[in-house]
């Protein structure tokens, strides 16, 4: 069955559709909010709030762009709105003390790699959402650009210059790191 069958049975309260609407795209959401969270957990809250907007919010959709942009849409919504509520209002978890205090204790002796996905990480995380949302979407998700412009309702043009921009800030900062290393090393 097509995703628009199933969208069409959702808007009729079929919850066994939604079920398998949930079924294609709940890793693929939940994949896609941790780049923003760096916070598995979070992500998973945010990929189950953006499921239930989509059961509640069903009548809303418009078969005019594919199901998986609206999806995404509300997904890239939520985790703006997160994002900006993280900022305004910091919280440390109980859990991440207590990781925090066991990483210190495991890595006294030996520091922790300082890899190429460390570093990409940590380049993705200093990336400003208005280039990582259309950069995650485009390298990580492999949406087009036409599809970011829909998810994001901004023109393509714009799209892509942002793309274009967070690459180019993610290789200087990966060469910057790359350099870093080789001269820790050399030392």
């Amino acid at each position: 069955m097509d995703e628009q069958e199933l969208i069409r049975r959702v808007q009729d309260g079929d919850e066994e559709a939604f079920g398998q609407i949930m079924g294609l795209y709940k890793d693929k959401i939940v994949n896609y909010l941790y780049q923003f969270s760096g916070d598995y957990q979070k992500a998973v809250e945010l990929a189950q709030e953006t499921f239930i907007r989509v059961f509640f919010k069903a009548k809303q959709y418009r078969p005019v762009a594919p199901l998986s942009s609206w999806i995404y849409a509300i997904a890239s919504n939520l985790a703006k709105t997160e994002m900006k509520r993280a900022y305004r209002y910091p919280t440390v978890s109980l859990e991440a003390i207590a990781a925090h205090e066991v990483q210190q204790n495991v890595y006294a002796e030996d520091p922790p790699d300082s890899g190429l996905l460390k570093n990409l990480r940590e380049a993705l995380d200093s990336l400003h959402p208005r280039y990582r949302i259309p950069v995650v979407l485009k390298d990580m998700e492999g949406f087009s650009q036409e599809e970011i412009a829909q998810i994001l309702k901004k023109p393509v043009g714009t799209i892509k210059a942002r793309i274009s921009r967070g690459r180019c800030f993610l290789k200087k900062r990966l060469e910057k790191a790359v350099a870093g290393n080789e001269n820790s090393e050399r030392a």
